[in-house]
């Protein structure tokens, strides 16, 4: 099945607007094999970007997209609900950093700028081609420890988790608890008994 790749580039105001030429790396890229949809908005995580791009999901059949804008750790949970409220699988999407990757680090070369931004979104475009859908799931835990060691340090951390309300198991392979500090007669420094 042909992929078809959604493909939305963000000016963030006069942050890379200012910096690089938008429409010529929306042109430049929209070339690129399995994209069907390409634009560009002022501010695509706000509110009526994100309707940009599921309007755009859901009139072009998409089943990918590409958001190339500022850093994926801001905004990537903001684009994989937007993805996910038209329908996609929210792991059927790439960030392209050309934000903090591109124009802030090239603002005083618009032209090499906009050939990096083209390249960065390129590589964002050939890896979102080759993602699977991925799904959550979740596993039971049981809050039970295995603590290995009769020892002060084990003797200790089987306290501090039966504290916090959780079963212990606490195993030793000597016949007694308390391993070197059994040994001791005198505890330094209050001369205290080790037992």
């Amino acid at each position: 099945m042909a992929k078809r790749i959604g493909l939305f580039v963000c000016w963030c105001g006069s942050n890379i607007g200012g910096v690089i030429d938008v429409p010529k790396v929306v042109e430049e890229t929209k070339k690129f094999p399995g994209v069907v949809y390409a634009t560009d908005y002022k501010y695509m995580c706000s509110e009526p970007g994100q309707d940009t791009i599921i309007k755009a999901i859901k009139e072009h059949n998409l089943d990918r997209v590409v958001v190339a804008s500022c850093t994926p750790r801001l905004h990537e949970p903001t684009f994989r609900k937007t993805i996910a409220k038209a329908g996609l699988n929210p792991y059927m999407f790439e960030m392209a950093n050309i934000r903090e990757q591109c124009t802030w680090v090239h603002s005083d070369d618009k032209e090499g700028a906009t050939k990096k931004a083209v390249a960065l979104i390129k590589r964002a475009l050939s890896k979102v081609s080759k993602v699977e859908p991925l799904f959550e799931s979740y596993i039971p835990v049981t809050k039970k420890a295995l603590v290995i060691g009769g020892g002060i340090a084990g003797m200790q951390v089987a306290i501090d988790i039966a504290d916090a309300g959780h079963q212990v198991i606490l195993v030793e392979r000597e016949p007694t608890i308390g391993g070197k500090m059994a040994m001791l007669d005198k505890t330094f420094p209050t001369l205290d008994c080790s037992a």
